[in-house]
């Protein structure tokens, strides 16, 4: 297994700093959600034609990999169908150029779960898989709203082209909004894992309030035992809401931490 951030941690930083910082820590990847003000990754400048050769240089260079460009297209909400569509070919047709296997998609724009119309959403992923079987970009839907049920999610991705689809798992989801276990998540949807988010949290008064790792009651080391298990060989990213809660701590105390604390976790596996 292999470590990344995504950029959502990081919201202030320039892209310098961003690489700077995934080389000094020894990541093997970055996760893009947004670069300083521009959170649409096709329109992030370091991946525009006149500048992403030199990007992709820049991170071959320093044995770095860009994991999944983690788009905000949402598809079960019933009045948004088009922008959701619309989005997400962008971000298949930006990874196909920069050579990204994932993009992210979710059903609806909250973690935790809300009202969608789940056959449309499945209609419209299916039809983005297509979309993105050429280009060699596979379209991973997150455990997010709904979809964090881990038998809803093996429903809605069963059945879809191997090759283009697959299952982003957050961790934290299907623990804090429906109680699974790890392991019972990975028994459902373990089949179409292909890349994975990890983030810590406890239940405060009442309110969710996020933590740096180990400091809330996520069970991670159970769920790395049981990727392990699985033989999953992908990326475990830690994604630090940083841009959506400006109170939590700034990006260059959490990445190392959570560094150092995942590298002691695989070891005692």
């Amino acid at each position: 297994m292999k470590l990344a951030f995504s950029t959502l941690g990081c919201p202030n930083w320039q892209w310098r700093e961003i690489f700077a910082t995934a080389k000094d820590l020894g990541v093997d990847g970055i996760e893009i959600r947004g670069i300083e003000n521009e959170m649409y990754a096709p329109k992030i400048r370091i991946f525009d034609d006149s500048n992403y050769q030199a990007t992709l240089g820049q991170l071959r260079d320093a044995g770095l990999v860009l994991t999944q460009l983690t788009s905000g297209a949402t598809l079960g909400m019933p009045d948004s169908p088009a922008a959701g569509r619309r989005e997400a070919m962008d971000y298949i047709d930006t990874a196909a150029r920069l050579g990204v296997p994932y993009i992210r998609v979710m059903i609806s724009p909250q973690p935790q779960p809300e009202p969608v119309d789940m056959e449309a959403a499945r209609r419209l992923y299916l039809e983005l898989c297509d979309y993105a079987k050429p280009k060699g970009v596979c379209v991973l839907v997150e455990t997010n709203g709904a979809l964090a049920d881990s038998h809803v999610m093996r429903e809605f991705v069963d059945g879809a082209d191997p090759d283009s689809s697959g299952v982003l798992w957050d961790i934290h989801h299907p623990y804090r909004f429906f109680g699974e276990s790890p392991e019972f998540t990975f028994r459902n949807i373990g089949q179409y894992v292909k890349n994975t988010h990890v983030k810590d949290s406890v239940y405060k008064d009442g309110k969710l309030s996020y933590r740096m790792m180990g400091y809330g009651d996520v069970p991670v080391f159970d769920a790395l035992k049981t990727l392990k298990a699985g033989e999953y060989q992908g990326f475990i990213t830690l994604e630090w809401v940083k841009r959506w809660n400006k109170e939590l701590q700034e990006p260059g105390i959490v990445f190392y931490h959570y560094v150092s604390y995942m590298k002691y976790l695989m070891e005692q596996i």
